[in-house]
């Protein structure tokens, strides 16, 4: 299968299943001298764990992460790093009732028409248990990051289903199981989920994202514009069906006037373009957004057909999230770091000399 490896200079090529024995994925670009543990890593994956509160899955996976390679003496070595984490929480039975049909909204169907055949065990590779891995790898971008560059980067929940929410404290983020950062509605929101949950139904999300202290000059003029490569990453998370910067769809009721951001000998006056101009960092924040579809796998009876082209219907039973977007958060946080730490090599090759 094509399609496994994200990134040019710094690369990350995941492998494995949702019910398969572990998944794992191999780091290379990464520099050397960079301090690293599995506990630097671990840290982003127990954020991103599934059973961490009643509003998510509660498949019960630990997500231990084991550096395999590229590791020595607590430094990297500039050497391919190994990662892998197993999976001790299998239920392959939950899905022995509609293994031959085809659930909608999921990638049932037209992986079956691609390659003619599927893991039908949670979606096989096409599961978004796969981004375990990229939270993993993620966690190395950010750090290098952080560490090297001052760059920080966090996210928070923007909206779930009717309620829009600000971000009030960004530190109360990882204190709740909603990565709410307005701690006026975390109750408004448990009630919510509670009564979705009683209904066995599912909604959307959306996911705002800053990157604080991105320098000027990542990314290309013309096909390889930060955002795009930004956009492209992001888009390749599980449900997320869009991908907004800066003011996002609101430009369309804009005037020029309104939009730019005019430059003044202190700095932007403000940031509606989202952190690039011309497909280039600025210096501001990298602002972006994510929109999550509701989770298909629900229990509200649905139609389809059978790999035969029978009709027929559909319960999905077994554990799954009704929201993706309440674990969301930091795989979308380790899609930007990754693209950024990748734009940052890119731009040092050819660039380090420009004054």
């Amino acid at each position: 299968m094509a399609g496994d490896t994200y990134g040019r200079l710094f690369t990350v090529t995941t492998f494995g299943e949702s019910h398969g024995p572990a998944l794992g994925c191999v780091v290379d670009g990464c520099p050397p001298g960079l301090a690293l543990s599995e506990e630097d890593i671990q840290k982003d994956l127990d954020r991103r764990r599934p059973g961490r509160s009643r509003h998510v899955t509660q498949r019960k996976e630990p997500d231990r992460v084991r550096i395999l390679s590229g590791v020595f003496e607590g430094v990297t070595t500039g050497t391919a790093i190994g990662l892998l984490v197993e999976n001790v929480d299998q239920r392959s039975r939950d899905y022995d009732k509609i293994k031959d049909r085809f659930r909608p909204g999921h990638a049932d169907f037209t992986y079956q028409k691609k390659y003619g055949l599927r893991d039908y065990r949670g979606g096989g590779r096409s599961s978004a248990r796969e981004t375990v891995m990229r939270v993993a790898a993620g966690a190395i971008a950010r750090k290098y990051l952080h560490e090297r560059l001052g760059i920080t980067i966090r996210g928070y929940l923007g909206e779930l289903g009717p309620f829009e929410l600000e971000p009030v404290d960004l530190d109360i983020v990882d204190d709740n199981p909603f990565f709410c950062a307005d701690p006026s509605r975390l109750d408004d929101l448990e009630q919510f989920m509670i009564d979705l949950r009683r209904a066995g139904d599912s909604i959307g999300a959306r996911i705002n994202l800053i990157a604080s202290g991105v320098p000027v000059g990542l990314g290309e003029p013309v096909f390889d514009k930060l955002e795009a490569d930004i956009a492209h990453g992001l888009m390749s998370i599980n449900a997320v069906k869009g991908v907004e910067f800066g003011d996002g769809f609101k430009v369309v009721r804009q005037r020029g006037s309104e939009h730019r951001d005019e430059i003044t000998p202190t700095g932007f006056a403000k940031n509606s373009s989202g952190g690039t101009l011309g497909g280039i960092s600025s210096g501001q924040d990298i602002l972006v957004s994510i929109a999550l579809k509701p989770t298909s796998s629900i229990q509200v009876p649905g139609s389809t057909v059978d790999v035969h082209g029978n009709a027929a219907e559909i319960v999905t039973t077994g554990r799954h999230d009704p929201c993706v977007g309440l674990r969301a958060t930091p795989i979308a946080e380790a899609m930007l770091a990754l693209t950024l730490l990748d734009h940052y090599l890119r731009h040092r090759a050819q660039n380090a000399d420009v004054k």
